[in-house]
C-alpha cells in the first residue's frame, strides 16, 4: 500500500538547494510531494525555472539522503504541473533568504491566459537586506543565479541580489 511518507519526507526535507544552500527544498517550494511503499520512496520535484541546471545535483543528494536512511529504492521524478512560482517559497525559506543578504521576491505578477506582454525597464522593487530601505536600483538583471538579479542600495551604496519574482 502506498502511503504519503511521513519519515521519507522529514529526511527529504532536510536536504538543501545546491545554489541557495541555506535553504531546503521544501523551503524553496520545489519538494512537491513524497510517497513510499515499504523500501520504495517516490519524490516529486519542481524545477524554479525550465533548463535548471542545479536537477539532476537536487536528485542526486535526495537519493544519496534517502538511501543513506536505508531506503532501498528511491525515485526522484520532475513534475511541471503546476509550474513552480517564487510564492512557493516559505516564509521561513524569505527570512533565510533576507539573513543571506538576497532580497525575497515580493508577489509573483498574475497574467491572465494568453500573450504576455513586452514591458521594458526594471518594474521590480526590492528591500536592501542590509538596511531595510526601498530606494534600491538594478545593476544588473542577471545574477549569480537566473532566479537573481544584482541591485544596489542608494541608502547604504551595498550590492545585494534580488530573487525575482516568477
Amino acid at each position: 500500500m502506498v502511503t504519503t511518507a511521513t519519515r521519507a519526507r522529514e529526511i527529504a526535507e532536510t536536504v538543501t538547494d545546491p545554489e541557495l544552500p541555506q535553504l531546503t527544498l521544501a523551503e524553496l517550494g520545489v519538494l512537491r510531494e513524497v510517497t513510499e511503499d515499504g523500501d520504495r520512496v517516490v519524490v516529486s520535484i519542481t524545477p524554479t525555472y525550465s533548463g535548471c541546471p542545479a536537477m539532476d545535483t537536487m536528485r542526486d543528494d535526495l537519493v544519496h539522503r534517502l538511501t543513506g536512511a536505508g531506503y532501498r529504492d528511491v525515485e526522484v521524478r520532475v513534475t511541471l504541473s503546476p509550474p513552480w512560482s517564487s510564492d512557493h517559497i516559505t516564509e521561513p525559506g524569505r527570512r533565510k533568504l533576507a539573513a543571506a543578504g538576497i532580497a525575497p521576491p515580493g508577489p509573483a505578477p498574475r497574467r491572465p491566459c494568453g500573450p504576455i506582454p513586452l514591458t521594458l525597464g526594471p518594474t521590480r522593487r526590492a528591500a536592501c537586506p542590509s538596511c531595510g530601505s526601498t530606494d534600491t536600483e538594478e545593476v544588473s538583471e542577471f545574477g549569480a543565479t537566473a532566479c537573481r538579479a544584482l541591485r544596489r542600495c542608494r541608502s547604504c551604496r551595498e550590492p545585494f541580489d534580488h530573487f525575482k519574482e516568477i
